[in-house]
Parts: C-alpha cells; sequence; structure tokens
C-alpha cells in the first residue's frame, strides 16, 4: 500500500528547494523551444535538483519532468510529475503569477500533489484521503450553483504545429463563456488556476489539454478539496483524458454542457 503521508513529506521537501531556487536564481539565460514558447535557466535548474532529489529519496517511483521527459524506469505504476515553473512566460516577464507543480501519478489517477506559489507566499498540498490545504488551513470550492455567478479561468490558446485548428474549440469555448460567465480569465499559469479552485478563489478552471506537469499537482489536490474533476465530456479526468475542467460542485453540468458545445463548434 502506498504511503501517501510519507510521500507528501518528500513531496513538500523538495518543492521548498525548488521555491528556494526559484525566489533567489537570476533568470539567465531565456531560450527558445518552440513557437512562442521558453525556458529559463531556472527552469532547467529546479528540474535537475528535483529530478536527483527524487530519485534519491524515492528510487522506487518514476520521473517525468517537462523540461527533459522521463527518467527511472524503475518507476512502475508511481510517477513523480513535475512542472518546474508553471507560467514560464509570467516568470520571464516579471509576472508573480507562477509556480512549481510536483504531483504524483498512481496509474491513471493524480493522488497527490505540491503546489508552491513562491512569490505570493502560497503553498498548497493534498494527497488522497488526507485534505487539502494552503499552509496549514483546510480549503474547499465555493458553493456557487450557476455559471452566471462564476468566474472562470481559461488555458492558454495553442502555439506551435495545427495552432489554428487546435484553437478552433478555444475560441469557442471563450465566446461562449463571454455571455454566460460572470468573468472570463486566463492567468496563464494551470497551477495557479487550479490550486485556486480548489481554495475557492475561483469558481472553474477549463483547460483544453492534458499534460501531466501541468494538471496532476493541481487536480489531487482540486479533488481532495471537493471540486469536481471532469475531462471535456463530464467524465472523470484521469492521466488519459485531453482536457481538464475543474470546478466546483454546483456548476459541474451546466460547465461541461459548455465545454461539450465549444468542441462540437471546434
Amino acid at each position: 500500500m502506498t504511503d501517501l503521508a510519507a510521500l507528501l513529506e518528500v513531496a513538500g521537501r523538495a518543492v521548498d528547494q525548488a521555491a528556494e531556487l526559484v525566489t533567489t536564481m537570476s533568470l539567465g539565460k531565456v531560450t527558445a523551444k518552440g513557437d512562442r514558447d521558453t525556458v529559463s535557466e531556472i527552469d532547467l535548474a529546479v528540474e535537475e535538483k528535483l529530478r536527483g532529489f527524487l530519485l534519491a529519496e524515492t528510487p522506487e517511483i518514476g520521473f517525468l519532468g517537462e523540461e527533459h521527459g522521463a527518467s527511472n524506469e524503475a518507476g512502475g505504476r508511481l510517477t513523480w510529475s513535475l512542472d518546474p515553473v508553471d507560467g514560464t512566460a509570467n516568470l520571464v516577464n516579471g509576472m508573480p503569477l507562477c509556480g512549481v507543480s510536483l504531483g504524483l501519478v498512481e496509474g491513471n489517477r493524480s493522488v497527490l500533489g505540491v503546489i508552491d506559489l513562491p512569490f505570493l507566499g502560497e503553498r498548497y498540498r493534498a494527497a488522497e484521503g488526507q485534505g487539502a490545504f494552503r499552509g496549514e488551513e483546510p480549503i474547499s470550492p465555493r458553493r456557487t450553483t450557476a455559471l452566471k455567478d462564476a468566474i472562470v479561468a481559461v488555458g492558454d490558446y495553442a502555439v506551435g504545429h495545427n495552432a489554428e485548428n487546435r484553437n478552433a474549440p478555444r475560441l469557442a469555448l471563450t465566446n461562449l463563456l463571454a455571455t454566460r460567465a460572470m468573468r472570463v480569465r486566463m492567468l496563464g499559469s494551470a497551477a495557479t488556476d487550479l490550486a485556486w479552485v480548489a481554495a475557492g478563489r475561483l469558481d472553474a478552471s477549463i483547460a483544453l489539454s492534458n499534460h501531466p506537469w501541468d494538471t496532476a499537482a493541481g487536480t489531487a489536490i482540486a479533488r481532495e478539496a471537493g471540486a469536481r474533476v471532469m475531462d471535456w465530456d463530464g467524465t472523470p479526468h484521469t492521466a488519459a483524458s485531453s482536457a481538464t475542467v475543474v470546478c466546483c460542485p454546483g456548476i459541474a453540468e451546466e460547465l461541461a454542457r459548455i465545454v461539450k458545445t465549444a468542441y462540437d463548434f471546434g
């Protein structure tokens, strides 16, 4: 049986090291890694540091990082999933909405997460069956029951190969939400979006993508806090989902209909 309490403590120590690097390192060289996509020396340093730390502390668990992919094939059904800096574009441009996101995936389900927003001084954490917290304070989603009263965050638009086609449902979603939600926000950091839904600062977060480094920690925290965590069609979210829809329970059905409609338009 997986000892999630012990692994949450390990994850916390790993993210401590990451947060210190993010807040003390100079940005260094910023390198293009694709169409309108960049990586900083901070991203690379954090991933290298945590890859080594977690391999030493938990050699039985695999590792997946955004910048350098998978390592430690001995991992089996358990894999750490890291975004060393979620919101690199924000970081590079001096905006504080960025964070370190470390999740643990068991099979196809996220079961543990730690998100640190170092420039805001906020740490979110959860493990399945053990509650979700900001610092030492338990968190839970809002009780909003109608989309017209909801603040909804959406993920960034696609860039790179086939971006025009991939953006069709995203643009349709934006149009649908603009006439139905109280407000629409694009914060540029999936980790921030998901943590803030879990903590009741946002009513929903919709990303028409599901990169494990972006979503593993946040979906574990949001689910444990009591939020609904779904794929684009309203089915339960897994590592194999194509979208990541997280919201307070009271608007889940209404939001799922909106996302399905956006996919039809796309």
